[in-house]
């Protein structure tokens, strides 16, 4: 099927291209290149109305599609260590990825968005605890606010949010352009053997829009910077993704999203003991919504949408090896474990802007609702229903924010969020609620300067596993224990940022964009993974050597002693850090800079918090020539040793490393663009922190865009 939609969209797209009047030479990719300045792009996940990100009174930063282009990413974690205060941790025999902002991450504590969905996937094992699958290929940009300042827009994301826009018509089309279609092709090495993207689209006058995509991907396992091959690291995906945009009137729009995404992969690197597993993940997201905006209706501007986002994940047992823990519980070749995680929800808010005497309001009231079910099936051992548990969560929220342009000099913006959960699964029930303030106030001393400061509070359910997971790991043996009572988490964080816009600063045709924050961040009740009680003896397990077990008599033959571990409230775990990211362009190029720092710790112990990454730095240098059609750079990256952890982790300390990546756009004519990147040029043999295995050495991409329009 996926074949049969690839060739469909190729033969729309040749047709489109052959109609009388295309011109192909006033269009393609060249002709709506975006700027290279995501600064300037414009943001609405702090406040929910659209500002340029440099405008943002937040840690607010923008990934255009010209980023995404110009990188050709494998992944998304590619493009977003160029993001301050984000990093991913990823099992590279997985093509998911976890998202942590300021030192947090896992059980929704960002707030992960594929056109304005909810993805609330999580499995439990080696890796991380929320993960997303999204292919870097169909997104159009990402809009990532830091910190609770932006629980507006979800409940539960105390660390932040992470919104993913996938492609539409607009990437592919000038304003003036009726119908299209851009065909890119890539290939590479280490792994990265084809990528294949075919994107269409149609205006049919003012009424509606018509957007496809298909894309491709083949990769194999790769080798380090060592030179050792790394098992088990390919995946093929088949993606589609269609969008309908209806206008029945003027400021009516109702639209409507599909995205399907299949990935088949072999995952060795997450099950321990030389287990492999096949898997096939279906990867479902689904929008509708209404939107009403017109600048003669001041008082309306409303937004309603749903969506149903649906992962399942279907593992078929391969090989263990012969003294592995799933050949001792005879599992045999072709046993199937399959977790399904359905979210579907909604958002409805409405923005009035109006004015009382001098002071101009823009206020915002709206409601959210989510729901996640939980369902795991599992005839491979037991130990999949076991510690991802079914079950079922409900979130609910309302909001009240103003923004209020009290002074060509001061904004403030005041906001009140209402959060309610409730938590079901087998005998165990569990809910709360709880209001959120949020308070920011921006001065802006002098032209193209802002200073800002805030104090907000975020609110984070605890989820269906971290309260019902309960099962025994068989080696090493330990136990964890289910805890009904968890409290949920609340965040408190004060920030305080400076935004710096500048033009012609030094010359006639530059920019400058920069954006400082630091902020101090503490977490009431953060709920971790705790020892419990006293050690106590189970039956071992079959084929487990006399070795392990504790020869104490009694009713087994063999018992091995186990400690339990169980998710608690810890009193408060602190995180503290600074943000700098900032771009300068003078036309014959730009450079770019990020830096994080981020330190976190549990305030009882002082502890280092396992989920803080190390610091880092990243710069990229881009120049441009022939007439702007030739952009070529490179980009270095740092990263700090991370050694500092806490004890009993398991957990490997990672070194410091520094890689180099270097870049070359070309516009071959106004409708082909070639794009060739190198990716750790040095071949570096490096591990990012909390990864499992060794990243990639050398990678060496390449790829070629064609693109035809008609108006």
């Amino acid at each position: 099927m996926a074949y049969a939609f690839h060739r469909a969209l190729v033969a729309l797209g040749v047709a489109l291209a052959t109609l009388p009047g295309a011109r192909a030479e006033e269009s393609g990719p060249a002709a709506r290149l975006e700027p290279e300045i995501g600064l300037d792009t414009l943001s609405v996940t702090a406040t929910k109305t659209a500002v340029p990100a440099v405008d943002a009174l937040a840690g607010t930063s923008v990934v255009p599609r010209a980023a995404l282009d110009r990188l050709q990413p494998g992944r998304l974690s590619e493009v977003l260590r160029d993001v301050p205060g984000v990093t991913t941790q990823e099992n590279r025999t997985d093509p998911a990825q976890a998202i942590n902002i300021r030192g947090l991450q896992d059980f929704g504590r960002v707030n992960v968005l594929v056109d304005g969905a909810r993805q609330d996937f999580q499995v439990s094992g080696h890796g991380a605890n929320g993960v997303f699958y999204l292919d870097p290929e169909l997104v159009g940009g990402v809009d990532i606010t830091r910190g609770p300042t932006a629980t507006i827009y979800g409940s539960g994301a105390i660390g932040g949010v992470a919104a993913f826009r996938t492609r539409s018509i607009d990437d592919i089309l000038a304003p003036d352009e009726t119908a299209g279609f851009v065909q890119k092709q890539g290939f590479g090495t280490n792994g990265q053997r084809f990528v294949n993207s075919s994107a269409l689209g149609a205006r049919i006058g003012t009424a509606a829009d018509l957007f496809g995509q298909f894309v491709f991907r083949d990769t194999a396992p790769y080798r380090d910077g060592a030179g050792l091959p790394v098992p088990d690291t390919g995946s093929d995906l088949n993606a589609g993704l269609a969008k309908l945009t209806l206008r029945p009137a003027d400021g009516h729009a109702i639209h409507a999203t599909a995205l399907l995404q299949r990935f088949d992969f072999v995952n060795g690197g997450d099950t321990g003991g030389g287990a492999r597993f096949a898997n096939a993940v279906q990867a479902d997201t689904y929008t509708v919504g209404y939107r009403f905006a017109r600048p003669d209706v001041p008082l309306v501007d409303l937004s309603l949408d749903s969506y149903a986002t649906t992962t399942h994940d279907a593992l078929t047992f391969l090989q263990d090896s012969p003294r592995g823990v799933y050949s001792r519980l005879g599992t045999r070749a072709g046993d199937r474990l399959t977790y399904d995680i359905a979210t579907m929800g909604f958002d409805a808010h409405n923005t009035a802007r109006f004015e009382t005497g001098p002071v101009a309001h823009a206020l915002t009231l709206g409601g959210d609702g989510v729901a996640n079910r939980v369902r795991t099936t599992d005839r491979a051992g037991g130990f999949g229903a076991a510690f991802t548990p079914s079950g079922r969560r409900d979130l609910a929220g309302a909001f009240l924010q103003d923004e209020i342009q009290a002074a060509p000099w001061l904004r403030i913006v005041g906001a009140l969020r209402r959060d309610s959960y409730r938590l079901d699964g087998g005998a165990y029930r569990a809910g709360g609620a709880r209001v959120s303030p949020k308070i920011t106030i921006g001065v802006a001393p002098l032209g193209g300067l802002e200073l800002y400061g805030t104090y907000a509070e975020g609110y984070r359910a605890p989820t269906v596993t971290e309260t019902l997971v309960q099962g025994l790991h068989p080696f090493p043996a330990f136990t964890i224990l289910p805890n009904p009572a968890l409290r949920p988490e609340v965040a408190r964080t004060v920030e305080g940022g400076v935004n710096l816009r500048a033009d012609a600063a030094m010359g006639p045709e530059d920019s400058l964009r920069a954006k400082l924050a630091v902020f101090d961040t503490a977490v009431d009740a953060f709920i971790d993974m705790q020892a419990v009680g006293p050690t106590y003896f189970v039956p071992a397990i079959p084929g487990i050597p006399a070795s392990a077990c504790s020869g104490r008599p009694g009713r087994f033959p063999c018992v091995i002693p186990v400690r339990s571990y169980q998710y608690r409230n810890i009193a408060r775990a602190d995180l503290s850090g600074v943000e700098l990211e900032g771009i300068y362009d003078w036309g014959r190029g730009f450079v770019s800079l990020a830096a994080t720092h981020i330190d976190g710790r549990d305030r009882a112990t002082r502890e280092s918090l396992l989920t803080v990454p190390p610091d880092r730095i990243g710069t990229t240098l881009g120049l441009r020539f022939l007439a702007d059609r030739l952009t070529v750079g490179t980009r270095l990256t740092l990263v700090d040793a991370r050694t500092d952890l806490p004890a009993g982790s398991r957990n490997r300390a990672t070194k410091a490393y520094g890689l180099v990546d270097l870049f070359a756009t070309y516009a071959v004519t106004d409708r082909v663009t070639a794009d060739v990147v190198v990716q750790n040029a040095l071949d570096r043999r490096y591990r990012q922190y909390r990864d499992a295995l060794a990243s990639p050495g050398l990678v060496a991409k390449a790829a070629l865009s064609i693109a035809f329009a008609t108006r």
